[in-house]
């Protein structure tokens, strides 16, 4: 499985998602469940995921999959399609 697939199956059980709602376009504002817990739970995902651990500053910072896409990508993460 690659690193795009795995983010995305990562992202549609965290925010509970159906695959089809989600998209490497999505944002924040569009998902009811990126709350707070839902930005923690990400950031264990990642790390469990991927081996990366995530800063509190920058999870909080993220306002969407693509901000995620090109953190992973700058900590050496690929994530081409």
């Amino acid at each position: 499985m690659d690193n795009r697939q795995k983010l995305k199956d990562l992202l549609v059980d965290v925010f509970l998602l159906s695959p089809e709602e989600f998209r490497f376009d999505l944002t924040r504002e569009e998902v009811e469940t990126w709350d707070s817990l839902g930005v923690v739970s990400m950031a264990v995902g990642v790390q469990e995921t991927f081996g990366y651990h995530m800063k509190p500053e920058e999870a909080v910072a993220i306002r969407g999959v693509a901000d995620l896409v090109e953190l992973l990508s700058a900590r050496g993460i690929p994530l081409d399609g």
